[in-house]
């Protein structure tokens, strides 16, 4: 691909390109794992499916996409940031939450149950689909499922990793937790952790930040240095320079004729 057809070159390799559409590069061979292509692909482009031909989670990209709403039977959309402009009234059915700060969740479950009696599907996104609108489709599932906020964060969680929902909102969960059952089910107000799983993460072969970097050999004490050699045990006398030592094991002198053994043989003299 020439420089001029792709404004940015690859983050990995740095050459140009399409990666994101998995596209091996011409010069040195890379290009993104499936898995990652897959779920970039997911994450970027379409929404998240929470609840099979229903709920759907996503950002005001996902929400700016009318045709590919359409393809996939979306046709009512839950706006939960304000500041989010309704792009296409005439083609879908909006409903805008009010406030930056409390989530109106009461509003929001009015809204999602009579999408779910209608048998519509329906699309709740906020900016970037990280916080305000995972929220509300948690505040949803508990109510309508009767799960507690860890299950029912964990569905989600698991349904749309990039997930990153706010100590301020999770602290608001709790409390529509407590109002629906009457008691929190986890006493410490803290988000939790679960274990995300993904594509394999891309290295050239260094150690990761949080494991130790191998020690060099050369640092080590117990390693034999290659000048190190072992002591001849030869004396002084039969050491001899240039050649090894001989082993004389026939009994003729160094440097004599051996004796002939076909005795009817005459050796050439040479005078």
């Amino acid at each position: 691909m020439r420089k001029r057809e792709r404004e940015n070159p690859c983050g990995i390799c740095g050459h140009y390109h399409k990666y994101e559409e998995g596209e091996v590069c011409g010069i040195c061979g890379h290009r993104m794992p499936d898995d990652a292509l897959k779920s970039s692909i997911q994450v970027s482009a379409f929404p998240s499916e929470i609840l099979p031909e229903f709920l759907y989670l996503g950002s005001y990209d996902n929400a700016s996409r009318s045709e590919l709403l359409k393809t996939q039977g979306i046709s009512h959309v839950l706006n939960t940031v304000p500041a989010c402009q309704n792009l296409y009234k005439n083609s879908f059915t909006y409903y805008c939450l009010q406030g930056d700060q409390d989530i109106p969740f009461d509003d929001a479950m009015h809204f999602l149950e009579q999408c779910e009696k209608d048998r519509a599907r329906v699309l709740v996104h906020c900016m970037s689909g990280k916080n305000r609108s995972p929220a509300v489709v948690v505040a949803y599932l508990m109510k309508s499922k009767g799960w507690r906020l860890g299950q029912s964060y964990q569905w989600v969680k698991e349904r749309r990793p990039s997930v990153e929902i706010s100590q301020a909102v999770y602290q608001q969960l709790c409390n529509f937790e407590l109002k629906i059952f009457g008691d929190v089910e986890s006493t410490n107000p803290t988000l939790p952790v679960f274990s995300a799983s993904g594509a394999p993460a891309f290295s050239f072969g260094f150690p990761k930040p949080n494991e130790a970097a191998a020690i060099p050999a050369f640092s080590n004490t117990g390693t034999t240095s290659i000048f190190n050699r072992s002591t001849l045990d030869i004396p002084p006398q039969e050491f001899t320079f240039g050649a090894a030592q001989i082993q004389n094991t026939s009994g003729v002198p160094l440097g004599a004729n051996p004796p002939n053994a076909n005795g009817s043989d005459v050796s050439m003299d040479g005078s």
